[in-house]
């Protein structure tokens, strides 16, 4: 698999809420700052609040490719993100946000790494 096969993979799995596949594209020291500015660190943790998220049916996105460069052990993947969701009322809300997915490739595998969410409005 190479790195834009392993970025798709991934944002696959986020995308059809498929939580074992998801986990499996994590490196163990995988860190994510949500667009709260909260910081999640390792894969236990990420797992662990991705499990909430993806049991929640009312959210949607769509990404927007930006940017994408790699090399042999290392990829970054730039998107524009719209984040559609229901508040704990019911009312939609909507998000812009840049997210930025850092692989790594120990081995044969790409791994993500770092997941960095920016919002943009």
């Amino acid at each position: 698999m190479d790195f834009a096969e392993a970025v798709e993979h991934h944002l696959a799995a986020v995308s059809a809420r498929d939580l074992p596949t998801y986990t499996a594209t994590l490196h163990d020291d995988v860190a994510i700052v949500l667009p709260n500015g909260k910081l999640l660190e390792g894969r236990e943790a990420v797992t662990e609040f991705n499990r909430d998220w993806f049991a929640d049916p009312d959210w949607s996105w769509t990404l927007e490719p930006i940017r994408s460069v790699s090399d042999d052990s290392a990829g970054v993947a730039l998107f524009a993100v719209t984040y559609d969701d229901l508040d704990a009322d019911g009312k939609p809300y909507a998000m812009n946000y840049l997210l930025s997915l850092t692989f790594t490739r120990p081995g044969d595998r790409w791994l993500l790494l770092h997941d960095q969410n920016t919002l943009t409005t």
